[in-house]
């Protein structure tokens, strides 16, 4: 009892900053907060306090409604019918008021608050008596977490507040944008802090890896950022994504599940390739757990309690072309085409075998009884969705030493991309070039969020390749039959990208709440 009473105070004291206030990023506590004093007193209350940042309320709406939209719709990888915000993110048409983008915004500040909370408690009520290390390394997952969110918010807006102390908002409300090079900074200082004080390993936590591996795909993005759109990328910081993933590649000794398909299956949770995954419960609540499987394309068979799912997500033509013939292990474990049998889903039942056109297979796990979870729901899956696998650290090192060069041979960055390869059944590759390297991490990674950030990152010091590559994709659907794949109909009318596709408009809600927001961007002051 007296660990659950715990338990509760943690989460009633984080809750604090998100319940009972407006509803725009800057939450702030009132000023009759809970008090922590006799929480943060043992290394497991930081245990404690730590493990409620990795789910739950905090990032179930941005992984409901964020997750694929942005990363999968957004970038060209997936449409979603009958969603009019979805159709906008497909169309290029995104307003200030689209909600699944207003969603994205307060979701990371949510999360962002979250972890300055746990920070600043820690930092303020944990007595000497908890070692070093411990506080260390509990101040170091909230920072892992807080960089994660500060990355995301700048790949879709580029200068955006940081929020370092929730509190000082309490007198301040209203806070203007910092620079974009300045949000990096502050990412990279806090995956540096994280790097130093994670442990080596921790099950369903972010390790020392986790956060190295992090630090390798920030710097790779921010080496583009002083292109401006057109240049050869900052080398010093390439250098530095090198090393970070190269100490992942080598140094772990981690290695690739050597089946892809079983990445997605909940047996797999935590395994040794995923480097940072959200953490769910099953029987949560609206909104409180993983609710990944409302776009599954089948029905009640294999739903997790007779309720089959509600939005047809389905993959794009574009898409689909990216699939070699051989690639057919990624290609299945992606997305479900009329004929696929799987075994592991409705596997009381036989398994099962799609009969629909064309649908997403990652995150769609089955039945209670096909992961022995009694109690999940169609809005609670009990899969560890990873935000951060090794295949991603090993690309994002291949890529880091080619650089700027048009190709390499290099020894190293050839075998940890052909890792990635052979584990599909594709064979190894001689020489590498930037398009193959974007090509295969398409693949790799498709349905899981990522292809839009790559984009930004082209845009970042090819920005004329970028809007080509969103130009020339066949953003439809698309039909098949068993045997043959026809193109099938449109969504919308795709306005063609240009220079401000990359970058998403600041919410209106937001802009009303803090008129700063229009104002132009300002140093942050570390």
């Amino acid at each position: 009892m007296k660990i659950k009473n715990k338990i509760a105070t943690a989460l009633l004291f984080v809750a604090v900053f998100t319940t009972g206030c407006s509803d725009d990023f800057l939450d702030r506590p009132p000023l009759s907060q809970i008090s922590a004093d006799n929480f943060y007193q043992t290394t497991n209350d930081l245990r404690l306090a730590t493990a409620a940042l990795y789910g739950g309320k905090p990032w179930a709406e941005w992984n409901y409604n964020c997750y694929l939209p942005i990363g999968e719709v957004l970038s060209g990888n997936m449409a979603l019918n009958y969603w009019g915000d979805a159709v906008q993110l497909h169309t290029f048409s995104v307003t200030g008021s689209n909600e699944i983008m207003i969603a994205n915004w307060k979701a990371m500040y949510k999360i962002i608050a979250h972890c300055n909370v746990t920070i600043k408690a820690i930092q303020e009520k944990a007595p000497a008596s908890i070692p070093e290390k411990d506080r260390n390394a509990a101040i170091a997952e909230a920072k892992f977490l807080r960089a994660f969110a500060y990355y995301n918010l700048a790949l879709l807006w580029r200068d955006v507040p940081i929020i370092e102390d929730n509190t000082e908002l309490i007198n301040s409300p209203l806070v203007p944008r910092n620079t974009v090079n300045d949000v990096f900074q502050f990412v990279v200082n806090d995956l540096l802090f994280a790097a130093k004080n994670l442990p080596l390993k921790d099950a369903g936590r972010v390790s020392t890896w986790s956060a190295q591996g992090m630090l390798g795909k920030v710097y790779l993005t921010w080496a583009g950022l002083e292109a401006k759109g057109n240049g050869p990328r900052n080398q010093a910081l390439l250098d530095s994504a090198k090393l970070h993933a190269g100490n992942v590649c080598k140094q772990s000794g981690l290695s690739l599940l050597p089946n892809y398909a079983d990445l997605f299956k909940t047996k797999f949770n935590d395994n040794q390739e995923s480097l940072f995954a959200l953490q769910w419960a099953a029987g949560t609540g609206w909104l409180e757990g993983n609710m990944l499987q409302i776009y599954s394309p089948g029905g009640n068979e294999i739903s997790a309690a007779g309720q089959s799912g509600w939005y047809g997500i389905a993959p794009t033509y574009d898409l689909y072309k990216q699939y070699a013939a051989e690639d057919s292990i990624r290609r299945k474990a992606t997305m479900m085409l009329k004929g696929d049998y799987y075994a592991e889903l409705n596997a009381a039942g036989g398994g099962y075998k799609f009969t629909g056109n064309a649908g997403l297979k990652k995150h769609i796990i089955g039945t209670r009884v096909d992961n022995s979870a009694p109690t999940m729901t169609l809005t609670s899956s009990i899969e560890h969705n990873a935000l951060l696998r090794l295949a991603e650290v090993y690309l994002t090192y291949a890529e880091a030493v080619m650089g700027n060069n048009a190709s390499t041979t290099n020894a190293d960055a050839l075998l940890y991309f052909n890792k990635v390869r052979v584990r599909a059944g594709l064979v190894p590759v001689t020489s590498l070039d930037a398009e193959t390297l974007f090509k295969e991490r398409r693949v790799e990674l498709a349905a899981e969020g990522h292809f839009w950030g790559d984009l930004v990152r082209l845009s970042y010091y090819n920005e004329p390749k970028a809007i080509k590559r969103l130009n020339e994709q066949e953003r439809i659907l698309f039909n098949y039959d068993g045997a043959v794949v026809t193109k099938g109909s449109t969504l919308a009318s795709v306005t063609p990208a240009n220079t401000t596709t990359f970058k998403l408009p600041i919410p209106s809600p937001e802009v009303t709440a803090n008129p700063k927001l229009l104002e132009a961007p300002v140093p942050y002051s570390f």
